[in-house]
């Protein structure tokens, strides 16, 4: 029967997208990106099985819910702030970009975030500036490398800008002198991604872009490790699959909610991230809209012993 058909369908898109093919257009990307929004199809299975009062099509129809709740349940009746036991570090990242961005108030807001290390991603050249006299007082330690900006409490050297590809630096690397030692922090903001009518869902100059920046964290020497950016993709993304393979997600234990962050206005997906090596998630918030395009991802951290 359809509803049964389509019940199974959808169970089987939810519980294995990976199995879908990238060819053509990066299909499969563009699915794992959207995923949590295909539990929208429930509701529907649940309307058509009693508009035709189908008592077997509305048991089908639980079986994608369970595997939806099974999913995405967890991170809406989890709670965000401190977990167990001591925050060692916290950390910042945000896109600034965005005609509604207005650094002076931007800055102000990160301050009182109370961040130890904060990223900034697309940086307006003519900003740059004005972010680094706003936050000089609390992050006298200071990165930058284009539209990239990492400031720090903590001193900072063997400062690097990444060529990862493109025409301009999307990652900037410093040694971080944190309580807990020694810590490599990656500021990053990975090429653009477009749904177009030729190239479908375009993803390849990101995804070549979060290769070599795997690369080039396989071969840093720092056993701690934290990078925060903008990755222009959710992690269930096989594209991102190279960093997510070798460092975990500080708000996999933490946070609240689904954690979108963009649009900043009514968000829909998580492009905003910060994984770590060799940390513990305390806790991840993902903060208020700033006037930003996107929303500020807040975590705290708890170094591995």
């Amino acid at each position: 029967m359809p509803i049964v058909l389509s019940a199974l369908l959808l169970t089987a898109l939810l519980a294995f997208p990976g199995v879908l093919p990238d060819t053509p257009g990066h299909v499969g990307s563009l699915v794992e990106t959207a995923l949590p929004w295909f539990g929208l199809g429930i509701p529907l299975l649940l309307a058509w099985a009693a508009v035709r009062r189908c008592l077997k099509g509305v048991v089908f129809a639980l079986v994608p819910a369970i595997t939806w709740a099974v999913l995405f349940g967890p991170a809406l009746v989890s709670f965000g702030g401190p977990g167990p036991g001591r925050t060692d570090v916290q950390v910042l990242t945000l896109n600034v970009g965005g005609d509604r961005t207005d650094p002076p108030d931007v800055a102000r807001e990160v301050l009182a975030t109370g961040a130890d290390v904060v990223a900034l991603e697309k940086v307006p050249n003519r900003a740059m500036k004005t972010y680094e006299r706003e936050l000089h007082g609390a992050y006298p330690h200071h990165a930058a490398g284009d539209t990239l900006g990492l400031w720090s409490r903590y001193p900072l050297r063997e400062v690097e800008k990444l060529d990862l590809g493109g025409a301009w630096p999307h990652a900037v690397r410093a040694v971080a002198r944190t309580p807990v030692g020694d810590t490599a922090v990656y500021a990053v903001r990975l090429p653009s991604v477009r749904v177009t009518f030729g190239q479908g869902f375009a993803v390849a100059r990101r995804d070549a872009s979060a290769a070599r920046l795997r690369e080039r964290i396989a071969r840093d020497p720092t056993r701690r490790l934290v990078l925060l950016g903008d990755l222009n993709g959710t992690l269930r993304d096989r594209g991102l699959a190279p960093l997510t393979n070798g460092l975990r997600p500080a708000d996999g234990r933490a946070g609240h909610g689904l954690g979108f962050t963009w649009p900043a206005a009514f968000p829909v997906v998580r492009l905003d991230h910060v994984l770590v090596r060799g940390f513990a998630s305390t806790g991840t918030d993902v903060l208020p809209d700033l006037g930003s395009d996107h929303r500020p991802v807040l975590a705290g951290l708890r170094a591995d012993r």
